[in-house]
């Protein structure tokens, strides 16, 4: 996508690809591990009660 060794310059090359030089830049940081436990069981009563929304799912 974006070539950082390329002649075009990364603004220009951002610009063509039509997204934000600060896009370029970002770089995400990795979910910690209570993050992780919070899914994995928001993921199980998911599975256990399929037709929970969010607002069942918050008071179990």
């Amino acid at each position: 996508m974006i070539d950082r060794s390329h002649n075009l310059s990364i603004s220009r090359q951002a610009k063509a690809l039509g997204v934000s030089r600060s896009s370029v830049y970002y770089l995400p940081k990795p979910a910690s591990r209570q993050e992780l436990a919070l899914m994995r069981r928001l993921d199980e009563l998911h599975l256990h009660y399929p037709y929970a929304g969010s607002r069942m799912l918050q008071r179990l």
